[in-house]
């Protein structure tokens, strides 16, 4: 007497984001670190990289030619231009790791969110988390920390982040990064609760209401 085969476990699609500064970087690694079984979506970008990245660990730095050239060969899951420069998550390797079961964290914008929404593949299961400052004053302060953008760059910054939090209501859930570890758990917390879910109804597809 044969056995049936095990319902195929597929990955979950973990997209975060974030306004600049919030932390969005931080969070990932820190995810990432409590969960090796996590991989995270690397995304393409013409800008420049910053003195502590590195070209396939960080991003994929390209040039604006190479980008343009992805995106006609439609390789993109979604693609967006932010401050001047291009950016776009490349589909083939992320939706392969997520048939072999992977779970994969993907940061990127508000913009980006709604194109995979839009065109995700439907038997692809996601999660869409904004993570939400303590308040625009500390985001401020925090972008003026990190000392890598003028005063002028910082105050679009937070011009952009103050439209990017209207759209917050979008997504799935929201947490504020109050605190770096209890925001790490809290989103664990979710990731476990739509995990559990699909479990118990392993032929649904997880979307926003």
């Amino acid at each position: 007497m044969s056995s049936k085969p095990a319902p195929e476990k597929k990955g979950l699609l973990i997209i975060l984001s974030a306004p600049s500064g919030c932390g969005k970087t931080t969070l990932v690694d820190r995810l990432l670190k409590r969960h090796p079984d996590w991989l995270r979506s690397i995304s393409a970008t013409t800008r420049a990289p910053r003195p502590d990245e590195k070209d396939g660990v960080d991003y994929f730095f390209l040039s604006p030619e190479q980008f343009e050239q992805m995106e006609q060969k439609k390789a993109f899951l979604e693609s967006a231009r932010i401050f001047n420069h291009a950016y776009g998550t490349p589909k083939a390797e992320l939706t392969q790791r997520l048939a072999e079961g992977k779970n994969i964290v993907l940061a990127i914008d508000v913009q980006g969110m709604k194109q995979v929404k839009k065109l995700a593949d439907k038997t692809m299961a996601l999660v869409t988390i904004f993570v939400l400052p303590p308040s625009i004053k500390v985001l401020r302060e925090r972008l003026e920390g990190r000392k890598t953008e003028s005063p002028e760059e910082i105050q679009r910054r937070i011009e952009i982040a103050q439209d990017e939090i209207k759209a917050a209501s979008l997504y799935d859930f929201t947490v504020v990064n109050q605190q770096l570890e209890q925001t790490v758990l809290e989103i664990e917390e979710l990731v476990k609760k739509i995990q559990n879910e699909k479990r118990r109804k392993p032929s649904s597809v997880l979307r926003t209401p």
